[in-house]
């Protein structure tokens, strides 16, 4: 009797022993990477990349999220959305034709158009408007609002 209750209390507990205490965080993916081969630093993208597309002459990419994302960038707060789909093209520390990635500042929504390195900075095209912010604040990709991290 006392073999069989080891050995069910054992088979219970098991399970338990090999799930990982620590959540996994996701990964960035490949199309992060791709940015910071521009440049760029990868809190710029959300976690939640499918997949991308780039066509490594003319610089065109597709970017394929899991569905709409927003989140609230730093360092202002400011909350941005993201299509499921962003399109653009990207050479080294510019990104222009940006669509898919809209802003709310000032009680209105705004599409960024582009993004350029400059320095320790990025600069932020919302049509012929700019706004620099200090790259060093998109140095995490951050998660969707509202969905958890998974591996």
């Amino acid at each position: 009797m006392k073999i069989s209750l080891f050995f069910v209390s054992f088979l219970v507990l098991l399970p338990l022993s090999l799930q990982d205490p620590i959540p996994k965080v996701k990964a960035p993916s490949r199309a992060h990477a791709e940015l910071t081969s521009h440049g760029f630093p990868i809190g710029l993208l959300p976690l939640s990349v499918k997949d991308y597309y780039i066509n490594k002459t003319s610089g065109d990419f597709s970017l394929l999220l899991h569905g709409t994302c927003k989140i609230t960038l730093p360092p202002d707060n400011y909350l941005a959305t993201y299509s499921d789909k962003v399109t653009g093209r990207i050479t080294h520390g510019q990104i222009a034709e940006l669509r898919g990635i809209r802003v709310r500042a000032f009680y209105q929504w705004w599409s960024i158009t582009g993004i350029r390195s400059s320095g320790d900075n990025l600069v932020f095209e919302v049509g012929v408007v700019t706004a620099k912010y200090p790259s060093k604040n998109f140095d995490e990709s951050l998660d969707c609002e509202g969905t958890r991290a998974s591996s």
